[in-house]
């Protein structure tokens, strides 16, 4: 999907764009809506066995 370089890439823009400030912030923001939609996923996988 994506190379190393991009992902780098990227990841400079994203910095660029949010400010290095806001960056811890929003990397926490984003790993508590990984740890939801893990969560809910789980939940769904769940309800759907017997």
């Amino acid at each position: 999907m994506f190379g190393l370089s991009e992902l780098a890439l990227i990841l400079l823009v994203v910095v660029v764009v949010v400010g290095i400030k806001k960056l811890p912030e929003l990397t926490r923001s984003a790993g508590k809506a990984a740890r939801i939609f893990k969560s809910e996923a789980k939940a769904l996988k769940e309800q759907d066995r017997p």
